[in-house]
């Protein structure tokens, strides 16, 4: 098995709590909600940041996982 590591790539992200954070997330139910990605929805809970990939697409990402995996561009 070979290793591979990401290129640096600069994205967008926005730290979801409610609804109106981000203009991806829908509604969904019991304060949780809901985003469209490309490989289906996901549901989205207080916390989770929202990441705009590459080609314009959105998903979720948990708080644990976005800060072991980004730090800020300057």
């Amino acid at each position: 098995m070979a290793k591979f590591k990401k290129k640096p790539v600069v994205i967008e992200a926005t730290q979801w709590f409610k609804m109106g954070d981000h203009p991806a997330v829908t509604e969904f139910e019991n304060g949780r909600g809901w985003v469209d990605t490309l490989e289906g929805g996901h549901v989205v809970t207080p916390g989770d940041w929202i990441i705009t990939g590459v080609k314009g697409e959105h998903y979720p990402c948990k708080p644990d996982i976005f800060e072991m995996t980004y730090e800020p561009a300057e």
